[in-house]
């Protein structure tokens, strides 16, 4: 039993100290630096990619926000890629406006796939462009999106997360809890880790990536997380990457619970699959670089699954502590409680300071907010279950919300 004590003690300190990590660099996010100086006066000549498959309902509303961005518009040029569609996608992104790249491959389904068909093709060709952005079709974007990026540029960035809002935060309370998901990451995780000079990741959508960084190798990803996989290959080079608040991108979430179950399912294990791939890649780094970026990379991706069975651990140390009567049900609940409330408790109460500091709307957000911790509750189960079971396959969700810029701007 005693043997136990010590454990229980040792993966306490563990779980606080990490959690007390979390809530320094989060606090930083209140800092207000000076922003960078410009390194070269330049309008950057941008490539605009959606993969897309089977995105007929909404695509062309990202297309036309982009056609409407205020930047020249010979500097820029909209790419589709039409992947294994069933649909007229294709047809109504051309009419739209965009060159369209149309693929078939039934074994290689994911968008990371796509973007490596379409980016060696570009890479080949020497395509003139300094940079591309890549967006999700069932985005809309913000009209400042590629001034944001550009200026991101001529400071020397050359990978910059934009800020990822929810083009439908009220439509259910999935919905919301995605938006308060994001607006937490966007502020306590992001931005936070840009201000101390640390490293944000790439977030799924809304990115942008100077095309001399994929001209070696193209973009060779392999996981159901290709923006996660990315980001990491970037620390693990000790390549920082960069933060962009103001170059917004709208995206569309699922409203149901069964679509949320089945994407949030794809990101752990995806996630899972970086892990495994990146780990030990990512402990070398911090041995070989010693920096403070590697060493928060490294906690990134500790951070969720391992963190989790982690707490699952202690929370099984404590019940055997209990059966042999070494603490009393009040002990146990107390102790359970304690470790709980970094996941449920604590981004409640972070979620509304940043909804105050970002402005957001908290009325609408009212249900939200109060089953955001089932929606929370929900992703530990997700966890769990992917310890166990992983389906690799990709599922499309679907997209159907017809939204368009001036409806959310």
């Amino acid at each position: 039993m005693e043997y136990l004590y010590m454990i229980q003690q040792a993966l306490v300190w563990v779980v606080t100290i990490f959690w007390l990590y979390q809530l320094i660099v989060s606090v930083c996010s209140l800092i207000k630096l000076k922003d960078k100086p410009i390194i070269e006066e330049k309008n950057n000549r941008f490539m605009l990619i959606i993969p897309a498959h089977n995105e007929s309902k909404v695509v062309g509303n990202l297309i036309e926000s982009l056609k409407k961005q205020d930047y020249p518009k010979e500097l820029y040029d909209i790419y589709v890629i039409a992947d294994n569609c069933t649909d007229n996608t294709a047809e109504i992104a051309r009419n739209a406006g965009a060159l369209v790249y149309e693929r078939f491959d039934d074994t290689k389904r994911t968008k990371g796939y796509a973007m490596q068909w379409f980016l060696n093709q570009k890479i080949e060709e020497d395509a003139p462009y300094d940079a591309f952005c890549v967006f999700d079709a069932d985005n809309i974007v913000d009209v400042n999106f590629l001034k944001a990026m550009n200026k991101k540029l001529c400071q020397g960035e050359d990978v910059v997360q934009g800020y990822r809002d929810i083009k439908n935060p009220t439509d259910s309370w999935i919905s919301a809890g995605y938006a308060i998901f994001y607006w937490t990451m966007n502020r306590f995780y992001h931005l936070a880790r840009y201000n101390l000079g640390l490293s944000p990741l790439i977030n799924g959508t809304g990115f942008m990536v100077k095309f001399d960084v994929v001209k070696p190798e193209g973009w060779n990803t392999k996981t159901l997380t290709e923006d996660i996989e990315f980001s990491l290959k970037r620390i693990i080079a000790g390549k920082r990457l960069g933060w962009a608040t103001d170059a917004i991108v709208y995206d569309e979430q699922p409203v149901g619970f069964k679509q949320s179950w089945s994407q949030r399912t794809r990101w752990t294990v995806g996630h899972i699959q970086c892990m495994k791939e990146y780990t030990g890649l990512l402990a070398a780094a911090v041995k070989e670089k010693k920096t403070l970026m590697n060493f928060d990379g490294l906690l990134y991706i500790l951070g969720s699954i391992p963190m989790f069975i982690l707490t699952l651990v202690l929370l099984a140390i404590n019940v055997i502590i209990y059966v042999f009567n070494g603490m009393t049900w009040l002990d146990l609940l107390v102790n359970a409680v304690r470790y709980l409330i970094p996941t449920f408790l604590f981004p409640i109460l972070t979620a509304i300071v940043i909804m105050l500091l970002d402005k957001k709307p908290i009325r609408p957000m009212i249900k939200g907010l109060i089953f955001y911790p089932i929606f929370l509750g929900s992703w530990l189960l997700i966890n769990f279950k992917c310890l166990f079971k992983r389906e690799t396959k990709w599922e499309k969700i679907d997209h159907v919300r017809d939204i368009k810029i001036n409806e959310v701007s």
